[in-house]
């Protein structure tokens, strides 16, 4: 059998990280069997639709480097790919059902619904429909409250249907607790149960792997499937995303949209190995992947069941991992950007574009640190500013009063404009030497020349530092410096 998923997200918003993990494992099992990877926009809730979310949808993909078979703009013998742009389908196959009396129309008022739920919430019953229409002498009752009818299934009364998962295994439902659902609304647009259903068939889908939350829908799409006569694909349910607190996920978590995530500087690579991770693994050690090996390994026999908990410190570090792999020149362009940026870059000052070369003698001294792109103009602004900004009582160190920090300072200054090799190996051993002869601890005397050539009390080792700003730089910041104490 050839394998054909689907991603079939809504245009409610942004694409957000449990969206966006379901995306992931169907595109992998594609690339793991060979098969065909689909985007399909379903759109049929008018309501909820948010202008410029398909574009944020296929943005995100692309970023991810999550590369689709078919899809919006597709011209396949499958499409079209978005499902305003397939009414007439639903519309036949309504059509047939309610010709073969497995459906019936329902005009039931808005306001009798909202009563209805209401006076059953009150009585703390299960809600749904109380099928009036479906008694053919009730609809014709009903005809006058609502010219615009809406479509509904007729659910068996009784009984159990049991659903496979490839996940979860056989899950058994009592489908007297299901209503006749609505398959195609008054507006003339289906139901979420009744365009999938449709869609899959028609598309050729041979697995629908989606979130947890859809389980329940399983019965109603099952009855369908036997309704029209089609095969049902396999189904493949894939657990539940929740906060390190076990709640369900949500911004208060660190939940974003991928967009979001992007924006804060992860590397694409980064996030998709932690969201593999969500809900599937290859072993109990194994955590780094590439997006190859991920495809490679990847099967629906590998996703637990059990909910997943999102941790930003663990995607963090994932990121930070993926940073340090990176080789100097690759890392200073990935950067530059960040530095460059108008409004969350290096202050206008600082001449613009950004010298790649010093950029890259300058990455291997922060690599260890950054945890992600954005991180950098804050944690690099002293290497470009003509003047780092301070508390000129940083400059005297614990153990000294302003006259010694001063006098150290000065022969700082000395050294530096003396010494004539400024590699990192010859400013130690040149420092270490004025520390002695001052009659100082290294640590004060490192500590106030820390401070002048960078502005910060914490900073990277500071003879390679030094190295990388250069003489001129560094002994005009320390002149700077005797001059502040």
């Amino acid at each position: 059998m050839s394998v054909r998923v689907r991603y079939a997200p809504s245009p409610t918003g942004d694409p957000h990280v449990g969206n966006i993990r379901s995306a992931l494992f169907n595109w992998l099992y594609a690339r793991h069997e060979g098969g065909t990877f689909i985007v399909r926009i379903e759109d049929t809730d008018q309501t909820r639709y948010v202008p410029g979310s398909v574009e944020a949808i296929l943005e995100a993909l692309a970023w991810l480097g999550l590369d689709w078979d078919e899809g919006p703009g597709s011209e396949t013998r499958y499409g079209p790919y978005v499902q305003s742009e397939r009414l007439a389908l639903y519309r036949e196959h309504a059509d047939r059902l309610l010709a073969d009396g497995r459906a019936y129309l329902c005009y039931c008022s808005t306001e009798r619904l909202d009563a209805l739920k209401r006076a059953r919430q009150a009585k703390r019953e299960p809600g749904g429909y109380d099928r009036r229409c479906r008694d053919p002498q009730e609809a014709e009752k009903a005809r006058a409250e609502n010219p615009s009818p809406v479509a509904r299934f007729k659910t068996p009364l009784e009984g159990t249907l049991a659903v496979h998962d490839a996940v979860r295994g056989e899950v058994a439902f009592d489908l007297s607790l299901l209503d006749d659902f609505v398959l195609l609304k008054s507006d003339g647009f289906p139901t979420y149960h009744l365009a999938n259903v449709v869609d899959d068939h028609l598309m050729e889908i041979s697995h629908v792997m989606r979130a947890e939350e859809w389980l329940p829908s399983a019965p109603r799409h099952r009855l369908l499937y036997k309704a029209f006569g089609y095969e049902m694909p396999q189904l493949v349910h894939l657990p539940l995303i929740q906060g390190p607190d076990r709640a369900k996920l949500s911004k208060r978590h660190g939940a974003a949209s991928v967009l979001e995530f992007r924006d804060e500087g992860y590397l694409p690579e980064a996030l998709l190995n932690f969201l593999a991770l969500l809900g599937w693994s290859l072993d109990e050690t194994s955590e780094l992947f590439t997006k190859e090996e991920l495809a490679r390994h990847f099967t629906p026999e590998r996703i637990v069941a059990s909910a997943a908990v999102f941790n930003r410190e663990k995607l963090d570090w994932f990121n930070g991992v993926y940073i340090r792999k990176m080789g100097d020149a690759e890392l200073a362009d990935a950067l530059a950007p960040w530095l460059e940026d108008a409004e969350r870059g290096l202050p206008s000052a600082v001449p613009r574009p950004i010298d790649r070369a010093y950029l890259a003698a300058i990455v291997p001294l922060e690599r260890e640190r950054l945890r992600k792109l954005a991180d950098a103009p804050q944690m690099l602004s002293f290497f470009f500013e003509e003047r780092p900004a301070y508390d000129p009582a940083l400059l005297v160190p614990k153990g000294m009063d302003a006259p010694g920090a001063r006098a150290a300072l000065e022969a700082a200054l000395a050294a530096a404009e003396e010494t004539d090799d400024w590699s990192a190996p010859a400013l130690e051993t040149a420092y270490r030497a004025l520390a002695e002869r001052l009659g100082l601890r290294t640590g004060q005397l490192f500590g106030a020349v820390r401070v002048a050539v960078t502005g910060r009390a914490a900073a990277p080792p500071l003879f390679d530092t030094m190295a990388v700003l250069g003489k001129e730089r560094c002994a005009e910041r320390l002149r700077r410096a005797v001059e502040a104490v």
